[in-house]
């Protein structure tokens, strides 16, 4: 097993400027703790967002860790010019000296396209069109602009990524056809649903790597949490009973406003959210009990934390991810909850 982090970065109330120096200095503390990856979310226009631009953020994040790895789970890839996304790529791999990882996706948000002026039913099609040129230019090291005279194809990228051919990839599944896909394009994999639904993606997208490259370590396979650890259950369930509904109104909040229907809806309450499985709260034996439960259910081998929401304070997260590294994290690290 090992372990990750899954922030939306939504707003807890503070202002900006504070609210990226409380987040930097946990993510430090995810940095020292020993997780493998810091995923963040891309939003607009949206208190579920505090990085509408994932690239600013994870400059900072890129300067004030030394181990961790990170990266956007996703970038909205229609929202961008190839171009713009191919270079902010490199020089995020370059400044972190190779700790980038990369996760693409058309979004979530019907209103955050048209933000953008573009219409969310061209989003599939845009995201497609986009990635592949990319990921040729990654494969090719040269950028070609498709349509453009000759003297604007294959020109030499000034800056290439440091990790080669190109950083890793993460694709976020909500479906048996999504798990497919990461399966037969060789990504990581992240689900937000049940332990359940996760267990049939993980059999699937396994059986596909095996009929296809064998015996060759295949990539990883997570599913998402919110996690809360406190000294005691009821210390924990108090903060995370508080916390949670901020979320929510923040996930909610361009749904709301626009009266748009939700893809991916969220029950309103954290006892809702826990007793579907995709959340825990409680003391460190409490959580490593559930969680161990969950991670044998779902057939994964990484765990991605939801440990800052809502309106937790600074204080509140530091000390949950401090009970988790210290009492969760290495019990949980030695099982290999995968079918063989």
């Amino acid at each position: 097993m090992e372990f990750g982090i899954f922030d939306h970065l939504d707003s807890n109330g503070s202002t900006p400027h504070a609210y990226y120096r409380d987040r930097l200095a946990l993510i430090e503390r995810y940095d020292n703790a020993g997780f493998y990856a810091y995923h963040c979310a891309e939003h607009h226009l949206s208190p579920l967002g505090m990085a509408p631009s994932p690239s600013v953020f994870l400059a900072s994040v890129a300067e004030r860790t030394t181990r961790l790895r990170f990266g956007p789970l996703v970038y909205a890839v229609p929202l961008y010019h190839p171009l713009r996304l191919l270079e902010e790529i490199c020089m995020l791999d370059q400044l972190s000296g190779g700790r980038l990882e990369m996760g693409f996706g058309r979004g979530s948000s019907r209103a955050e396209n048209r933000y953008f002026g573009q219409a969310f039913e061209e989003a599939e099609q845009v995201y497609s069109d986009t990635l592949a040129i990319v990921l040729d230019a990654f494969a090719t090291r040269t950028f070609s602009i498709p349509g453009a005279a000759e003297t604007f194809q294959e020109m030499p990228l000034p800056i290439e990524p440091f990790q080669k051919p190109h950083p890793p990839i993460w694709y976020g599944v909500h479906s048996m056809a999504s798990a497919e896909r990461a399966a037969r394009q060789g990504l990581h994999l992240v689900s937000l649903d049940t332990s359940a639904e996760t267990r049939e993606y993980a059999l699937l997208f396994r059986a596909i790597w095996r009929e296809l490259h064998g015996a060759a370590p295949a990539p990883k396979v997570g599913i998402g949490k919110f996690i809360v650890v406190a000294d005691d259950d009821a210390t924990a369930l108090r903060i995370a009973r508080r916390a949670y509904p901020r979320w929510h109104q923040n996930f909610t909040h361009s749904l709301r406003r626009h009266g748009i229907r939700s893809t991916h809806a969220r029950p309103g309450t954290f006892d809702e959210m826990a007793a579907q499985g995709k959340a825990v709260a409680g003391s460190p034996g409490s959580v490593l009990a559930a969680l161990e439960r969950e991670v044998d259910e779902a057939l994964v081998d990484y765990l991605v934390g939801q440990f800052a929401f809502g309106d937790l304070t600074l204080a509140e997260a530091d000390r949950s991810v401090e009970l988790f590294a210290a009492a969760v994290m290495p019990a949980l690290r030695t099982r290999v909850p995968v079918a063989s």
